[in-house]
């Protein structure tokens, strides 16, 4: 069998392109969901008796508006002017009376870590209406050339600006070394215009029939990717400049910058960037991208040295075999901690498209280690001795590590289009807030967590002129607004905060009813009916 070449790299991206490709159409389906939609007014489904002034927005973490539509029961749309009351509120004035029939916001915007949300909610006036049909939330053309470009710019990081660097860290500056470094970080250079525009297309929800629109391109460079892209672009810049014919001590200096300004750029932008706590989790995500970069960047290097003089090969392996170990441990533990932070529970490791999409990277990590631990333990020492079968396999391994690298950033790029588990669980936890009134009394009701499943249930009760109630005991009836179900009725008990509380089992997503019986002392019931939706 023959030794690796520069060429199987190119035909192992061509592969792993392929191979993932699917896995963007399989997520695709799922919301791109970064920041959640925590609470709408009108809530989504509801029915109204009068149009309302105004429209808002509550999501779990502070976004940016980039385009609010509203789509009337006729099918026709008018753009609504977003305006934000706080960092994660968005209110939008409407100027004209909503008529009759049903109507739908769609909304889009950017969330913290600087990925384009979209999503649609809508609500009926004085009667319910057909839904009236509503524009393509994404393009699959777009959402390809997001995740393409994507890659090509990981690639450009890992295997360029980390390349740059491997070759000071196996001793080697081929020739055949430099030329495949300034390929792979002059596509990264190109790839990056392409990013910018895919994700300003992504943004406003447009086509690639659009790409010289200006707009395009001010969200594409708004969201937050376009720092993280002019980084990308100095750091792509730093290494190939690292690459000339230098003095090794300047060389050596720009590949140290080139690495640093591509950990600034990822700690940038992205999931894990923007959880809590960013002063842990930003130097984190830096750390996992540069002992990444050092470790799988100088592969092809090493790969090279194997088919030096034994002096110089000797060299090559011995540094790398006692260099390797430190990057892996903080590659490692960097990873973990990250994974910590973004997943919380282990079932979402499984139970969501961003944790399935974590174990199809482990696996292929895993492989990786497996196969650097046999190259390292079984193969290193012979080949250092000039082993010649020992120096063909460890070759073929290493080409073999290069086209699972390639696989690993295919697989990380599909990040892109998955919400983070902390985002779902967070949204989870929202509680659900209604006010309701009776004829003598009122209620502020809390329904916590605002999903199907066990809940608790709270109300504070006063008069409708604000006076202190005290009942002799409070009943909550739940009931389907369909009414295919028999009612759940939970007896209220008060915890001593002046409200009266009780759990129930609500077993399905959708519109609920709640009455709440309020037994006075004289005998006598009151009761506030009021509708609450409940997310799956």
């Amino acid at each position: 069998m023959r030794d690796f070449r520069p060429g199987d790299a190119l035909r192992s991206l061509i592969l792993a392109v392929f191979l993932v490709g699917s896995m963007v159409l399989a997520v695709s389906s799922a919301a791109f969901a970064h920041a959640g939609l925590m609470s709408a007014e009108p809530e989504d489904g509801a029915l109204l008796q009068s149009a309302p002034g105004e429209l808002s927005l509550s999501f779990s973490e502070p976004v940016a508006a980039l385009r609010l539509t509203l789509v009337r029961p006729d099918g026709t749309s008018v753009d609504l002017p977003p305006r934000m009351k706080t960092g994660s509120h968005i209110r939008a004035p409407l100027e004209e009376r909503l008529g009759r029939g049903t109507h739908a916001l769609v909304w889009r915007v950017v969330s913290a870590d600087g990925h384009p949300v979209t999503g649609s909610l809508s609500f009926s006036v004085e009667a319910a209406s057909p839904t009236p049909d509503l524009p393509p939330a994404r393009d699959l053309l777009v959402l390809m050339l997001v995740w393409g470009a994507r890659v090509l710019v990981y690639i450009a990081l890992i295997f360029g600006v980390g390349g740059a660097a491997g070759c000071y860290l196996v001793g080697t500056t081929r020739p055949d070394s430099r030329r495949f470094l300034h390929l792979t970080l002059l596509a990264g250079l190109l790839a990056l215009p392409l990013a910018v525009l895919a994700q300003g297309l992504d943004a406003l929800g447009a086509t690639l029939s659009a790409a010289l629109n200006r707009a395009v391109w001010q969200a594409g460079l708004g969201t937050g990717f376009g720092v993280a892209a002019l980084t990308f672009a100095l750091s792509f810049a730093l290494a190939l400049a690292s690459t000339l014919r230098l003095p090794h001590r300047i060389s050596t200096i720009l590949s140290g910058l080139a690495l640093m300004a591509g950990g600034v750029a990822l700690a940038s932008t992205g999931h894990a960037a923007a959880a809590a706590p960013q002063v842990l989790t930003r130097p984190a995500v830096a750390l996992h991208a540069l002992s990444a970069a050092l470790w799988l960047g100088a592969l092809f290097p090493l790969a090279l040295a194997l088919r030096q003089p034994e002096a110089a090969r000797r060299i090559a392996l011995s540094r790398f075999s006692r260099r390797i170990a430190p990057l892996l441990a903080v590659l490692l533990t960097s990873g973990a901690f990250l994974a910590a932070v973004q997943f919380g529970t282990l079932p979402a490791l499984w139970q969501t498209d961003y944790g399935r999409v974590l174990l199809i990277k482990l696996a292929l990590v895993l492989i990786l280690f497996l196969v650097a631990a046999d190259n390292r333990w079984r193969l290193t020492q012979p080949a250092l001795k000039g082993d010649a079968p020992a120096l063909r396999t460890l070759s073929r391994r290493l080409g073999f590590e290069i086209a699972l690298g390639i696989l690993v950033l295919c697989t990380v790029a599909v990040w892109r289009f998955t919400p983070p588990p902390r985002v779902e669980q967070a949204m989870a936890a929202e509680p659900i807030a209604l006010h309701a009134t009776g004829g003598m009394i009122m209620a502020d009701i809390a329904v916590a967590p605002g999903r199907q499943g066990p809940v608790r249930v709270s109300a504070l009760l006063m008069t409708i002129d604000y006076g202190p109630v005290d009942p002799q005991g409070v009943t909550f009836r739940f009931s389907r607004a369909q009414g295919d179900a028999e009612p759940i009725e939970a007896e209220a008990m008060p915890p001593g905060d002046g409200s009266w509380s009780a759990s129930a089992a609500l077993p399905a997503s959708g519109p609920w009813d709640l009455q709440i019986i309020v037994h006075s002392r004289d005998g006598t019931c009151d009761r506030i009916d009021t509708e609450f939706r409940l997310k799956p």
